[in-house]
């Protein structure tokens, strides 16, 4: 099993869809364009959001397992992914790398 790099890539936040259907929040998304995290296998990293890694978490552990070139050549680097999260109101994009480290 390897290790996987997770990098924020993009942040967007759509403020006219808060305003309108939002309650307010007591905390907001913190992670910022360029932030890495390393996945140790298909293990979480610290302080990485939960609702993202149900998002990227299957795609984490089919990269750590081996797995490439999704959806027959979706992306140009075939053991990479392209995921966002689930949250419509302010998605964040983030770039999937199987690493060449094992995982621990």
């Amino acid at each position: 099993m390897k290790k996987v790099k997770i990098t924020v890539m993009r942040k967007v936040r759509h403020d006219d869809l808060i305003e309108k259907y939002e309650n307010p929040l007591e905390h907001e998304c913190d992670v910022e364009e360029g932030d890495v995290f390393i996945a140790n296998g298909w293990v979480k990293p610290d302080n990485f959001c939960d609702s993202a890694w149900e998002s990227v978490s299957p795609f984490v552990m089919a990269l750590a397992n081996g797995a490439s070139d999704f959806y027959d050549g979706w992306m140009k680097n075939k053991k990479s992914a392209m995921i966002s999260c689930n949250d419509g109101f302010r998605p964040v994009s983030f770039l999937l790398e199987t690493m060449d480290e094992d995982a621990d």
